[in-house]
């Protein structure tokens, strides 16, 4: 092509982290397709990345700031913006105090430097309790047990997927989804590696996925059901004598005192898996000199997610296979400086929500609860919220009834590229640039990488006029609710001291000269190093989820619901905001209520009919598609979608709106150690469509 250049890029639309070879001609990015020098992702690239350029010139991108006026959100410059800002929040502060001011942050803040280095000064400066974000929606128990076992929240090892032998997979779909809370570029091609040198990996989920279908071997699993499963091979394993403990690790004792109720026999019935294979599973796990357990948002998502991501490293740490080689591991990302060995620990509860009573966990709130701060009246009710790259009215639990409150707020500010379903309550939109107009490095996700390496990306393109970084925009943000004058942001400079002052040494320089990457070498052991623990041991067995043993006890002879909703991934479906680009959405309709074909039979219902869906909170209408891959018991529809709303600019989502899955999902539901919603496993009745 005449008059183009090469610039090199990662993702930044999921947790893979792939390197990105970007055509550049006529200050546009033309073609996007993988880095095949890039030291992580070799080449790969999924569906999502090649559409780089349509995300970055989709022409519903906001590129100037937009102010309510009489009902209509209308452009200005920034100081205008940030006068309204200051004229909308300043008085909030000063009249109610900070908990009457509450920020929410979305995932995507985890993929921009922005995020990694300006959110905790703007979420210090206001200083509310009242902080919400997806990770309640998402990922807290993993965290949560993590915080107890280890120490630290963010202490969270991986599977060594390239070295594994034997991998075990609960509540994952990598092959759609890319991985999560495991970084792992090309995460497929891994898998298929493990095969390919005469390992096997396994797959626990409710539908037959497209991972399950590549696996050795699907199993069925009622949803919500993991903790039974894995305590069915925890019990096994000290019933059979196949104990071989991790190295410092203490409570091995206790946790099989825990296990003694929960017998392959007695948790069968319950989680649908036969006892004959929860028992070969704890036998096949122990014998694998090289095996791993991986759990994730399927595990995450439902009513005893913690004690389910508690569990999935006590089997690894009691089959030895905590911090080696193979099994699961500790990453070490160049900007992390090493630990000592021991901490203060972790707790949560310093503070509880104003309605509910519902306990702090990691700094946050229970978004579950956020309606009920913005709805009650009374001393510090929310009455203005700050967004930051979120879609809280479509992706947290009984979105309608969230939607409704955030119209009643007396004033609301969004940081967002779009004015969508959440935004467009804003009575101010701040929009940051472009992914390729401003530099980039991952700072949470090189702290899960399941090799480590490094690599940073300047901006490829330079700043449209008019435009602010997202880094100032956040700093600004900070200056009005502290008062304080506002300095220019310094992203850089900030991240080249991290990597002066980590384990490598590196510089930003040395990243800038790698475009591809720095290989960093495979995972290394790393206990105690990483533990944050007062014993300075990893703590199998801490009081939190030992009593919350006895609720996964009492559901043992529980009778199961009928029909249960799950989540679904697809693989150009990364969250609503990616609902906009045509190449992503354009073929089948991908937002279709699935259904086992005894169950469509049963309902009178076929392929292509409409029915009716109603929880305890919401009632929708899903267009049906009967398959097998679902379990019988089980209906699934995707999550993401609903973009039907009036006041929205994003022109293609409206034209494939699909519904919104969590009109469906209950906000009294959740996990009570973690806060994080339940969003599978809902209790549903579904019956055909009767039209006037």
């Amino acid at each position: 092509m005449a008059d183009s250049r090469t610039a090199y890029r990662t993702c930044p639309f999921c947790e893979a982290a792939c390197g990105l070879e970007l055509t550049i001609a006529d200050e546009r990015v033309v073609t996007a397709r993988g880095d095949r020098d890039h030291v992580f992702s070799h080449g790969f690239v999924c569906p999502k990345g090649a559409t780089f350029g349509q995300v970055t010139d989709d022409p519903d991108r906001l590129r100037r700031p937009l102010v309510r006026r009489g009902g209509t959100h209308v452009e200005v410059d920034w100081d205008e913006a940030f006068d309204v800002v200051a004229a909308g929040l300043r008085p909030v502060l000063e009249t109610y105090g900070p908990h009457a001011v509450a920020i929410y942050l979305g995932n995507p803040n985890v993929h921009t430097m922005a995020g990694g280095l300006y959110l905790s000064p703007l979420v210090k400066a206001l200083g509310t309790r009242n902080v919400f974000s997806a990770s309640t929606v998402d990922q807290m128990p993993k965290h949560v047990s993590c915080g107890y076992l280890f120490g630290s929240p963010l202490t969270i090892p991986v599977p060594d997927l390239d070295r594994t032998d034997l991998l075990l997979m609960l509540g994952a779909n990598p092959w759609e989804s890319n991985g999560s809370l495991a970084t792992a570029a090309d995460f497929p091609g891994r898998l298929k590696a493990i095969q390919e040198r005469g390992g096997r990996f396994i797959v626990v989920d409710p539908r037959r996925t497209r991972t399950a279908a590549h696996a050795n071997e699907h199993l069925f699993i009622r949803p919500g059901t993991d903790a039974f499963l894995l305590f069915g091979i925890v019990h096994t394993l000290f019933a059979d004598d196949l104990l071989d403990p991790s190295p410092y690790v203490d409570g091995v004792s206790a946790v099989g005192r825990l296990a003694e109720d929960f017998a392959p026999s007695v948790v069968a019935p319950v989680c649908g898996v036969p006892a004959d294979r929860i028992r070969s599973l704890a036998h096949e796990l122990a014998a694998s000199p090289r095996a791993a357990v991986y759990g994730r948002i399927g595990t995450c998502t439902v009513e005893f997610g913690t004690l389910t991501s508690w569990l999935v490293d006590v089997v690894n740490a009691l089959t030895g296979n905590l911090d080696r080689p193979g099994g699961v591991m500790f990453p070490l990302a160049p900007h992390v400086r090493r630990g000592t060995g021991t901490g203060k620990g972790f707790r949560v509860g310093r503070w509880h929500s104003r309605v509910r009573g519902l306990p702090e966990v990691k700094g946050e709130l229970p978004v579950a609860t956020l309606a009920d701060e913005i709805e009650t009246a009374g001393d510090e009710q929310v009455r203005a919220l700050v967004t930051v790259a979120g879609n809280p009215a479509l992706s947290t639990p009984n979105s309608g009834r969230l939607d409704r409150a955030l119209s009643g707020l007396s004033f609301m500010v969004s940081v967002d590229p779009y004015l969508n379903e959440t935004t467009r309550h804003a009575d101010v939109v701040l929009p940051p640039p472009d992914a390729v107009r401003k530099g980039h490095y991952d700072f949470s996700f090189l702290a899960l990488a399941v090799r480590n390496f490094a690599a940073y990306n300047p901006p490829v393109l330079p700043p449209l006029p008019g435009s602010m970084d997202e880094c100032d925009i956040l700093a600004r943000l900070t200056a009005i609710v502290s008062g304080e004058p506002s300095s220019p942001a310094e992203p850089e400079r900030l991240l080249d001291a991290a990597l002066r002052a980590g384990p490598y040494g590196l510089t930003l320089e040395q990243l800038v000269a790698s475009p591809h990457g720095i290989d960093l070498g495979p995972l290394e052991p790393r206990l105690p190093e990483v533990l944050r623990t007062p014993s300075g041991r990893v703590e199998l067995c801490p009081e939190p989820l030992a009593a919350d043993v006895e609720r996964l006890r009492g559901a043992l002879d529980r009778e199961p619901d009928g029909l249960v909703l799950i989540g679904r991934r697809h693989l150009r479906s990364n969250n609503s905001w990616m609902h906009n680009v045509p190449a992503l959405v354009k073929g089948r309709d991908r937002c279709t209520l699935q259904l086992h074909p005894a169950d469509a039979a049963r309902l009178d219902l076929t392929d292509g009919d409409d029915a009716q869906v109603t929880s305890r909170v919401g009632t929708l209408t899903a267009r049906v598609e009967v398959t097998d891959t679902v379990m019988p018991g089980v209906v699934s529809l995707p999550h993401g979608w609903g973009h039907d709303v009036p006041g929205t600019r994003q022109t293609v989502a409206a034209a494939h709106p699909g519904v919104n899955s969590n009109v469906l999902t209950d906000e009294s539901v959740i996990d009570p150690l973690s806060g994080n919603s339940v969003l599978n496993g809902i209790p549903v009745e579904i019956k055909p469509l009767v039209r006037s």
